[in-house]
């Protein structure tokens, strides 16, 4: 892939910086900044030019409906709980929607996960009052600590350092699982844990499970040599992020060797969010120049002309699988909204992808203050998102949402009925709450529904 020529005559990772920039840190310590990011332009890159093009060829296929895109992950990564059987828990929930979603609808699902790099997150506003003293917001652990004391809400430049060394470590296990025989799908019924498998979505998923297994006993039989089909045995998992601090995604992108462009090496792919998409701003002035697959959260306040001017600027040259746009409207809002920036992307000759964000777009505060959302108001959003695609006769590419392979208690609903008071009783996450494995499972199956119609 080639960008637009105005890219290459005028761009720069640099850039970015004579535009207004959202959502950054105050870093105290400038010389301790530039030292940090230094650092970090010294060392190899996390993801690799050739993977990042990979995934857009992945993604071309789902815009051209003969794919579909599964995003998921944590809600924020942590440094206090970063260990291999998390690591392991979350892609085995993963693994396990992308194999309810491909059977059940006939189309590969391209697995790109919300980790190895998921630590920054944008906040209303700089500023919480705790007690009687203002902090500064807690921006993830990329940024600063959420413990409410000046000490742990300062910026901390060391911090990006380490959101690199643990991206590493993530990127390496990951590896080593679905290379290494972790996702052999021979092993589908491995794949249940224990709490999902006493459920009922757990139930329906041995039972797929079991047909699976059938269908590859018949394949055998049949002489087909299933040992040597290398995808049964191993799975690509991309990675992906908020690409919210643009120092240090400066400071880890590289010229690749194969094509003389540049990517972002922090991940293969890069999304801006909601807040930080306007059109003269930092973000999309950073991200229209670098080669990776991009997205782009779009809440219900965008208009026509903003989507369409956006696809214009980060994919000039219509490359399908370049752009991903990420709708996050909201259950009541979703169908709508969505149908006339469907309609306008879509006349104007972008091969955009399609995904649905059922989660952020149906945030609210319980009745026991916690920060939730309702399974059935995230079900809603994505039949009104597949509605929307019916009635213009687009492909509805992908799904968008914030999960845990943990037993967690932080979303409302779903078939064990998550009630308010429940929410207190393993509620972990360090900033928005997540599916756990049985409302994940539940949702591949509502999912797959949807896709079957």
């Amino acid at each position: 892939m080639r960008h637009h020529e105005s890219v290459l005559d005028s761009w720069t990772p640099r850039t970015w910086r004579d535009r207004p920039a959202a959502q950054q840190p105050d870093w105290p310590d400038d010389d301790a900044l530039a030292g940090a990011l230094a650092e970090l332009a010294s060392y190899p890159p996390l993801v690799f030019a050739g993977e990042a093009r990979a995934l857009t060829s992945a993604l071309g296929l789902a815009a051209q409906g003969k794919a579909f895109l599964l995003q998921a992950g944590d809600c924020a990564e942590s440094f206090d709980s970063f260990s291999a059987p998390k690591i392991r828990e979350q892609l085995r929930v993963i693994l396990q929607m992308a194999v309810i979603l491909t059977y059940s609808s006939g189309v590969p699902a391209i697995k790109v996960g919300r980790i190895a790099g998921q630590f920054a997150k944008p906040r209303s506003s700089p500023y919480e009052r705790v007690g009687e003293i203002d902090l500064p917001a807690f921006r993830g652990h990329i940024v600063n600590g959420a413990d409410p004391t000046v000490a742990a809400r300062t910026p901390d430049p060391r911090r990006l350092v380490q959101a690199y060394h643990q991206s590493s470590s993530t990127l390496n296990l990951l590896r080593a699982f679905t290379k290494g025989g972790f996702a052999d799908l021979t092993r589908v019924h491995a794949w249940t844990q224990e709490f999902v498998a006493t459920s009922r979505e757990g139930q329906r998923y041995e039972a797929l499970a079991s047909e699976i297994e059938r269908a590859l006993t018949f394949m055998r039989a049949c002489g087909i040599d299933l040992e040597n089909t290398a995808q049964l045995h191993q799975v690509d998992l991309y990675t992906s992020h908020e690409a919210l601090l643009l120092g240090f995604e400066e400071a880890l992108t590289r010229v690749d060797s194969t094509t003389g462009e540049w990517y972002d090496c922090s991940a293969h792919m890069l999304w801006i969010g909601e807040r930080t998409r306007q059109l003269d701003g930092a973000h999309v002035e950073f991200l229209r120049g670098v080669g990776n697959p991009l997205g782009v959260k779009i809440g219900p306040s965008i208009t026509v002309d903003e989507a369409v001017a956006l696809c214009e600027t980060l994919n000039p040259d219509r490359v399908a699988g370049r752009l991903t746009l990420i709708a996050r409207m909201g259950a009541d809002h979703v169908e709508a909204t969505l149908r006339p920036i469907i309609r306008a992307v879509t006349d104007a000759g972008h091969p955009v992808v399609w995904c649905c964000d059922p989660m952020h777009g149906n945030t609210f505060t319980s009745a026991g203050g916690h920060k939730t959302r309702h399974f059935d108001a995230v079900v809603r959003e994505l039949v009104g998102f597949f509605a929307a695609h019916r009635a213009e006769g687009t492909w509805p590419g992908g799904v968008h949402v914030e999960l845990t392979g943990d037993d967690v208690t932080e979303c409302l609903g779903g078939a064990e009925e998550i009630e308010d008071h429940h929410l207190a009783d393993r509620y972990e996450t360090v900033l928005d709450p997540r599916l756990n494995g049985r409302q994940s499972i539940d949702l591949a199956f509502r999912v797959a529904e949807l896709l079957r119609r």
